[in-house]
């Protein structure tokens, strides 16, 4: 067990039986869905013809990601479930979970990331040309990113946690406050606004479209359908991502702030910890369903690109926003 040299005595009141079995069974129920639509995910891209185009590794590679976020979610579940006491008092042996659970979640937040951002540089291109992302440089990215998250993940691992320090985290002992806050903050903030700003310029160029249409007499209603698909879809993927990660940011501040030992919080505040990791687990449930099947919504939107017309400059604008929007 942890020693907590200032405070803690060893043993807590926070949890019963029938209140373990009402948060971990949902959250167990939840994590083996997540599982099962990202392995889909994972088997039907590798079986499809499209896994050379990088928009796909990314898709894939998310799937992973939430895979293990899942996984992960689940062994911490199990553990909860068969000991709850561990999750408050904290041990080196969850320290192992805990750190498959943070790259994983890393690695989730770099993978929609990067998908906004080659989207976004996919639009780019139409304008300016140079931008184009290819095979190898996608899968340069995706070990960059699974590095970063390998290294960032496993700090606890190497020596940065309060197994026998003072600066524990109440809600998630052994790691450290500092540790969850040089994690948490800067992720927090990069899952929000790094997101945003690509869709909100991606829509920003299919409505600079469609002003050229009309400029040029030739304005089509798909255009206005694609932005408004692109419109829902980033709003989709801006809440998902609020939803899933604010509550954690949160409670990792009022962890900060308060600086209370293991056991000494009130139970709300623990059942509000284990609400946070359902929320996650909702958005590596969600990832697959936004990012596969609204993709390929969109995608289809855009066939009508391939109708030909008789107008050069018609034909040329067109032609350039198809290649982007591949």
């Amino acid at each position: 067990m942890s020693e907590y040299p200032i405070c803690f005595n060893g043993t807590t009141n926070v949890w019963n039986r029938r209140l373990v079995l009402s948060l971990g069974i949902p959250q167990l129920t939840l994590t083996i869905i997540s599982m099962a639509f990202n392995s889909t995910v994972i088997i039907a891209v590798v079986l499809s013809k499209d896994l050379h185009k990088p928009i796909f590794i990314l898709f894939c590679n998310l799937a992973i990601s939430d895979l293990l976020s899942s996984s992960s979610g689940f062994w911490i579940t199990t553990w909860f479930l068969t000991d709850p006491e561990s999750t408050v008092v904290g041990s080196k042996d969850i320290l192992l979970p805990y750190a498959f659970y943070t790259m994983s979640i890393l690695a989730t937040i770099y993978n929609l990331v990067v998908i906004g951002i080659e989207r976004y540089l996919a639009v780019a291109e139409c304008l300016w040309v140079r931008y184009s992302v290819t095979r190898k440089q996608t899968l340069g990215i995706v070990l960059v990113t699974w590095l970063l998250a390998f290294f960032l993940g496993f700090m606890p691992l190497m020596g940065w946690n309060c197994l026998k320090k003072a600066n524990v985290s109440a809600l998630y002992s052994p790691l450290c406050i500092d540790y969850l806050i040089f994690i948490t903050v800067p992720h927090c903030a990069v899952a929000l606004i790094l997101p945003l700003f690509t869709y909100v310029n991606i829509i920003g160029f299919l409505r600079k479209q469609t002003m050229t249409m009309v400029a040029l007499g030739q304005a089509q209603a798909t255009y206005k359908l694609a932005e408004i698909q692109v419109a829902r879809t980033s709003v989709f993927i801006w809440l998902l991502a609020l939803l899933s990660y604010a509550p954690f940011f949160v409670g990792v501040l009022l962890d900060s702030a308060h600086q209370d030992c293991p056991g000494d919080l009130s139970r709300g505040i623990y059942i509000f910890r284990n609400l946070t990791a359902m929320m996650i687990t909702m958005n590596s449930l969600g990832n697959p369903i936004i990012y596969t099947l609204k993709m390929k919504k969109l995608r289809h939107r855009l066939k009508f690109l391939k109708s030909p017309s008789s107008h050069r400059i018609h034909v040329q604008v067109v032609g350039n926003t198809q290649r982007c929007l591949r």
